[in-house]
């Protein structure tokens, strides 16, 4: 058995067309526009590289859509009175500050200055205490991308044993969040595994859909997933360069052996990596819907 494909590239294409039809809707409808700002600290090759994907999406959408660039010399206190700014400016529904920062500013106090109805990111303590209790406005993007994998690719959740391999604020606590909740395209059985955990492969083995987050090249190799698993990589993990002179990317999971064990399994790339920006942009249409009031 070889496995089938969950290709991340398809279902973001699926869900933007359908966020294009209910941002014209709201345009027309309510003369509403989701309005995104991305806030971008420094020249980080990578940070300007992902922030200038989420403006060309953003735009494509039919967005009103604000880069704005500030020097890797800007002080904490200059950054927080711009994200006041645009906490009170209506125009914004959605405010992104792209990480890392500068180690001279705080992440953690730049998060919380986000107002919590515009951070479309999910990492306000706010939205993070909201998730958990199962009441969330937004999903942080890429768990809630994993899950939207999940339910348009017909993975049933309802009891299904989940193992997710990270405990990161940013993936693996979220997604085990999300998945336990007693909701539709949730309500799990879900384990955490990690650093400390002393037997992984027992866990693995176990998983009737195995979630990898570890941040380590083909950490998990067909000998610890179960026959017929439906396996979900978020790794990216760079391993040299092709003839070509692009880099090679590899996941967290062993993907030549894996897939002839797993039913299912996601790519890298072209997995979850493509539903992150997509995730963004739902939330914010999201925020821009709850700021007026309009379903």
């Amino acid at each position: 058995m070889t496995a089938k494909l969950i290709s991340g590239n398809e279902i973001a294409r699926q869900i933007r067309e359908e966020l294009a039809v209910e941002t014209a809707r709201l345009k027309e409808k309510f003369d509403v526009v989701p309005g995104l700002v991305t806030i971008l600290v420094g020249q980080n090759p990578a940070s300007m590289s992902y922030v200038t994907a989420k403006q060309k999406t953003s735009k494509e959408l039919g967005f009103y859509s604000l880069q704005d660039d500030q020097p890797e010399t800007i002080t904490e206190a200059v950054l927080l009175a711009l994200i006041d700014r645009y906490d009170r400016d209506p125009r914004i529904h959605g405010i992104l500050v792209q990480l890392p920062l500068p180690k001279h500013i705080n992440e953690t106090k730049v998060l919380c200055a986000i107002d919590p109805k515009k951070d479309v990111d999910g990492f306000h303590p706010v939205n993070v205490g909201k998730m958990t209790i199962g009441e969330a406005d937004y999903l942080p993007c890429t768990p809630a991308g994993i899950q939207q994998l999940l339910i348009r690719s017909g993975v049933k959740t309802d009891g299904a044993e989940v193992v997710v391999v990270g405990r990161s604020n940013i993936v693996g606590k979220p997604i085990a969040n999300i998945l336990l909740q007693k909701q539709k395209g949730a309500n799990a059985t879900v384990t955490i595994c990690h650093t400390g955990t002393r037997d992984m492969t027992f866990h693995t083995r176990r998983a009737d859909i195995l979630i990898v987050a570890a941040g380590k090249p083909k950490a998990i190799t067909a000998d610890m997933v179960k026959e017929g698993a439906v396996v979900i990589d978020v790794g990216v993990n760079r391993i040299g360069m092709t003839p070509e002179g692009k880099a090679k990317l590899c996941g967290d999971v062993d993907f030549e052996t894996v897939k002839e064990k797993a039913s299912l399994i996601t790519p890298v790339p072209g997995g979850v990596g493509p539903m992150t920006i997509t995730m963004l942009m739902m939330n914010t249409v999201k925020a821009a819907k709850l700021a007026a009031g309009v379903v």
